[in-house]
């Protein structure tokens, strides 16, 4: 059993709360930080959140405090909080010693910087950790088994964490490869929109098929760039991600896809949503990145062509079915 009995949980949204859930039920306790009041004392008086896991009845070790400082007086951290919010909550913490373990799965749009560069810049020294994989939040919060991967360059702590977090429905498995397992959960949310437009274009499953593995290349290529390992890109946070996101409408951003498929616009859909589709974001970063490192990203491309930059769905699908024919590897 790990050292460690008290989790702070910063982000009090849906996936802040699933991670609450499932460690409460690993015999933790557990501290939320929201910056809604409502949620607080919803957590608190009645043990729900309704804004963000309606009709899911929270353990008892879990509560919830409008004082991130308070939160932040635990064993460890969990970071729950979007991706293009990091830097921003980072900066308004009290300062820590603690592990901190990043569960948001993005790259900055404004740098393009992973979430352990954006802490390390924030908070130099501290340790942390990543943690990904093929999650849908209320499966997690409901206690349905589940794989995912916390990964950090000390093993020790990675071990500890697991023994922290792990449960016999929630199974973590330590890597030390925290760059991959970043790149496979930021870039699937891209791909998962592009799946989602193929829905909502009604262009079949075995074009999804074939978009999910073309995906998956360009993911690797960006991880070879980057210095990521291929097999963490074909493991929980990579590949298992990637195939749970992009075939279920379960997921926001895969939703997302289908709903522009439709025809509906990127500002309608986000006006009347609470939470947070990461890969809208990820993909004006990932086109940066890729143009940087000269890596072929097609698929992302035009995901960001079609989100940002007034793209007509039709002829960017045609381009991407007009690329020259050649060689799978």
């Amino acid at each position: 059993m790990s050292r460690w009995q008290t989790v702070g949980v910063i982000g009090g949204g849906t996936w802040g709360t699933a991670l609450a859930q499932a460690t409460a039920r690993a015999g933790r306790n557990v501290c939320i930080w929201a910056r809604e009041p409502r949620v607080v004392e919803a957590i608190n008086r009645t043990h729900e959140n309704p804004d963000f896991l309606p009709d899911v009845i929270l353990d008892g070790a879990v509560r919830a405090t409008g004082d991130p400082g308070e939160a932040c007086a635990a064993d460890v951290v969990l970071m729950v909080v979007p991706a293009q919010a990091m830097r921003e909550v980072c900066r308004a913490l009290p300062r820590v010693a603690v592990p901190l373990v990043l569960c948001a799965k993005g790259f900055e749009r404004a740098t393009g910087a992973l979430m352990t560069r954006v802490v390390e810049e924030e908070r130099p020294g501290v340790r942390t950790a990543v943690l990904s994989g093929p999650t849908f939040a209320r499966e997690v919060a409901l206690g349905l088994p589940a794989a995912l991967t916390i990964a950090c360059a000390d093993e020790a702590l990675g071990y500890d964490l697991i023994g922290t977090l792990g449960s016999a429905t929630l199974r973590p498995y330590w890597s030390d490869d925290p760059v991959g397992v970043q790149i496979g959960g930021a870039v699937k949310n891209v791909l998962a929109i592009a799946a989602g437009v193929v829905m909502g274009r009604r262009l079949g499953e075995n074009a999804r098929a074939g978009l999910i593995t073309r995906g998956l290349s360009e993911i690797v290529r960006l991880g070879d760039a980057l210095g990521a390992r291929r097999e963490t890109l074909m493991g929980l946070s990579g590949l298992g991600d990637l195939v749970l996101t992009a075939t279920s409408l379960t997921s926001r951003n895969t939703s997302l896809g289908e709903a522009i498929g439709r025809g509906r616009s990127l500002e309608d859909i986000l006006g009347e949503r609470r939470g947070v589709s990461e890969g809208v974001w990820t993909a004006a970063a990932i086109g940066g990145l890729a143009d940087k490192h000269g890596v072929e990203m097609p698929i992302c491309t035009a995901v960001d062509a079609i989100l940002h930059h007034g793209a007509d769905i039709k002829s960017t699908i045609a381009g991407l079915l007009h690329r020259p024919f050649k060689a799978e590897y």
